[in-house]
């Protein structure tokens, strides 16, 4: 009996240990490296207000929904179910500033997506009885539920998707 105490509270000790140790830091920002020549960024020779209007209009030719538009900015989502379980947000925000190019006047246009990705998790309910001098037991009962559950979320960081769409955007200016 006594051996068995002695088992416990060392697993104990060691458990508690173990939570207490501090988790290894997110050091993601490590791999930011501020470069001058960025995907998200192009520039233009149309006012920022023209700009933007063209990125509208390529978003919304690309079945994006328009949240928001003012004159120097636009916001826009679109939604991808690869497969049944997953669901997957792209939302799109860019910003048109303007821009000096020596005697011509121009806009840079900054876009930045961010994904997030959801995935059906299924849970079952349960209810839960406490007994005086027995305890507590928790019981299942009707069934599951399943709902979508964030698993992820990102800046899409690839240079291709933006040099498209920045393509596509000057296909709308006129």
């Amino acid at each position: 009996m006594h051996h068995r105490f002695t088992v416990f509270l060392l697993s104990f000790a060691l458990a508690a240990c173990s939570s207490l140790s501090p988790k290894p830091k997110d050091e993601s920002y490590k791999l930011e490296n501020f470069a001058p020549d960025s995907p998200y960024e192009q520039s233009f020779e149309i006012s920022p207000a023209a700009a933007c209007e063209a990125g509208r209009r390529a978003l919304l030719s690309q079945g994006y929904l328009i949240d928001d538009s003012k004159v120097d900015s636009v916001r826009a989502r679109k939604y991808f179910q690869p497969d049944r379980s997953t669901q997957v947000q792209l939302t799109f925000s860019l910003f048109c500033l303007a821009e000096d190019q020596g005697e011509t006047k121009g806009s840079a246009v900054y876009a930045n997506v961010r994904q997030v990705r959801e995935e059906l998790k299924a849970g079952s309910a349960s209810t839960g009885l406490s007994v005086t001098g027995i305890g507590s037991l928790s019981l299942p009962f009707g069934g599951n539920n399943e709902s979508l559950v964030k698993v992820g979320e990102e800046t899409v960081t690839d240079a291709e998707f933006y040099g498209r769409f920045f393509a596509l955007m000057q296909s709308f200016i006129r």
